[in-house]
């Protein structure tokens, strides 16, 4: 049902204060962001080095569910957000296990989701959705579109990047020494293929 952990989301009153602090402060990079007009709230999500997600929400007006959810503080842990591969099985195999949700939103192609209210989950909201995670990166951050890899080559080191599970990528480095051996393990690897 879960293919990993996307982003924990931190709900602020000042959001350019919260933003100056994890972005200049702690290198968070700036990624996808919006409103919500019909819920009154502007999201920002930011990366980390390792491609972890951070999620921003700051109200819009002071009548928005978050202002409620941040009367009498600054901010807060507002929910956790899991990828799953399809939001209907998840929905539906919640509603197997009785476990009630609300929310089920499923009419953008580039993001469904449903969420389970903190009564029900031990005092955390959690936010399921179905989306494909590079296309909320800093597209900087991605390969070109259909390319699985890229090699590059600076300092006598090869760089080898491939597609993180998560968008963005992974760049493993390696000296003449460990390419050796990684081409001698790729060659032995490849002659158990059929």
């Amino acid at each position: 049902m879960i293919k990993r952990i996307d982003h924990v989301s931190l709900a602020v009153n000042d959001y350019e204060k919260a933003r100056v602090f994890f972005t200049d402060l702690l290198g968070l990079v700036p990624g996808a962001c919006g409103s919500d007009d019909k819920n009154g709230f502007f999201w920002q999500l930011f990366s980390a080095g390792d491609l972890s997600r951070f999620e921003l929400i700051s109200p819009l007006e002071k009548e928005s569910f978050l202002a409620g959810f941040l009367k009498g503080k600054d901010g807060g842990v507002h929910h956790i957000t899991f990828q799953v591969e399809d939001i209907r099985q998840t929905a539906g195999q919640l509603e197997y296990m009785g476990i009630p949700y609300f929310g089920l939103n499923d009419k953008y192609d580039n993001w469904k989701e449903l969420f389970i209210h903190p009564r029900d989950a031990f005092g955390l909201l959690i936010q399921f959705a179905q989306f494909d995670p590079a296309a909320w990166l800093d597209q900087s951050m991605n390969l070109e579109k259909g390319e699985k890899w890229e090699v590059t080559v600076s300092e006598n080191m090869l760089h080898f990047k491939t597609e993180h599970p998560g968008g963005g990528t992974t760049d493993c480095v390696f000296d003449r020494d460990e390419l050796d051996l990684l081409i001698a393990e790729l060659s032995a690897a490849r002659k158990r293929l059929k």
